[in-house]
């Protein structure tokens, strides 16, 4: 399909660099996740262009193309974005530093005045499991382990997914990412619907009040230490995950650590976000994007973002059978972990229905309880799955 070529390109690559223009209009244009999208479109163009032109020396060994592009480093040319995927990206220490940033910028106070969001959290992986099922039984995967990194990308958040998919998949590590990011993107428009046939224009009117319990700087304080300390008793694998997230966070609730703080949340996050987004780009080589692989991920990443979106409003509807007062179940699909926009979502929604409702704060609570659940799950199928 894609044998002929021109000027030693093949329709399989200039396929793929119109592919990654789309991804840079998109992000400069439509500002969807621009400090992702653009560095992948443009690491996309350059290993699709630059790479079949010059025999291969800036992206991998010529003749020896690996995980969709990049590499080992043990013999022969290299090039610089094999550097960054080897010891950046498969060594596990981007995603777990970009973690360490994400803490850094997370308050978890509204998830801690209401510790019900913990629960709204968990049955929004309700996706992660399905689609890994799915995934596995149709054979559409050979193994568990390119399954379950399928499934992950229903936990809407990114540092868990490429961690994950490094160990136990990282031939699919290219499209994974892609679709997980873009699809995080595009949250305000796969979430509605799903909101829509599940709720009815009365639930999504249930008036909350605005105030949130004030939360304690001693609870604060205490709340990154205990929640590492449990999950790594309980979920040994998920340790370097929830220990980025936490230790991010201790970082910025201390008091006086705010200038670590600010810089894990500002440039040093920004570097490993663009280094991260470029190096994945690069791995989207046109035999690697145009397999059947690819597109079952963008399907079936479609099916794990919507039901772990009705697991959230499922969840929430099921708390409210016995509440005197009762919850917006809006709030649940915000356990859905794409911050902010899954609370921005909930907030959008429940304004339509209700003029008088601002559910931002409510929804942040189950919001960053996602974080949390989608790394312990995470933690899950490294535990049974990894080496």
């Amino acid at each position: 399909m894609f044998g002929y070529d021109i000027w030693g390109l093949t329709a399989g690559n200039i396929a793929m660099i119109f592919i990654g223009g789309a991804l840079i209009y998109l992000g400069i244009a439509k500002k969807m996740e621009p400090v992702l999208l653009v560095p992948i479109g443009f690491g996309i163009i350059l290993v699709n262009s630059v790479d079949p032109l010059l025999g291969g020396l800036m992206i991998h060994e010529q003749g020896v193309p690996a995980h969709g592009g990049l590499a080992e480093l043990e013999r022969g040319e290299i090039g610089v974005l094999n550097l960054l995927f080897n010891y950046g990206i498969a060594s596990e220490i981007v995603p777990l530093l970009i973690f360490l940033g994400v803490g850094s910028m997370i308050d978890f106070g509204p998830a801690i005045a209401r510790p019900i969001s913990f629960l709204f959290g968990a049955t929004a992986q309700l996706g992660v499991f399905c689609v890994f099922l799915i995934a596995y039984v149709t054979g559409w995967f050979e193994t568990m382990e390119e399954a379950a990194c399928v499934g992950i990308i229903g936990g809407s958040d990114g540092p868990p997914t490429v961690f994950m998919t490094v160990q136990l998949a990282p031939q699919l590590l290219g499209p994974i990412t892609l679709v997980a990011y873009s699809y995080m993107a595009l949250v305000p428009i796969l979430q509605p619907p799903v909101i829509r046939l599940l709720t009815t224009k009365r639930e999504r009117a249930i008036y909350m009040k605005p105030q949130v319990r004030e939360v304690s700087r001693l609870e604060l304080i205490l709340f990154p230490i205990v929640v590492f300390v449990v999950a790594a008793l309980l979920v040994p694998k998920s340790a370097p995950l929830i220990g980025m997230l936490m230790f991010g966070n201790l970082l910025r609730v201390s008091g006086v650590t705010d200038r670590l703080a600010e810089s894990a949340g500002g440039v040093f996050t920004d570097v490993l976000t663009f280094i991260l987004g470029l190096t994945v780009g690069a791995l989207m080589s046109a035999e690697v994007f145009f397999d059947y692989k690819t597109l079952a991920i963008v399907g079936l990443a479609i099916v794990a973002f919507a039901l772990s979106t009705a697991g959230g409003l499922l969840g929430a509807k099921f708390v409210n059978l016995f509440l005197k007062e009762k919850i917006n179940p809006l709030i649940g699909a915000a356990g859905v972990s794409a911050v902010p926009m899954a609370a921005r979502v909930a907030q959008r929604e429940g304004q339509k229905a209700n003029p008088r409702n601002f559910l931002l704060m409510h929804a942040m609570g189950p919001n960053m309880a996602g974080a949390i659940a989608t790394s312990v799950v995470a933690g899950i199928f490294l535990g049974i799955l990894a080496p």
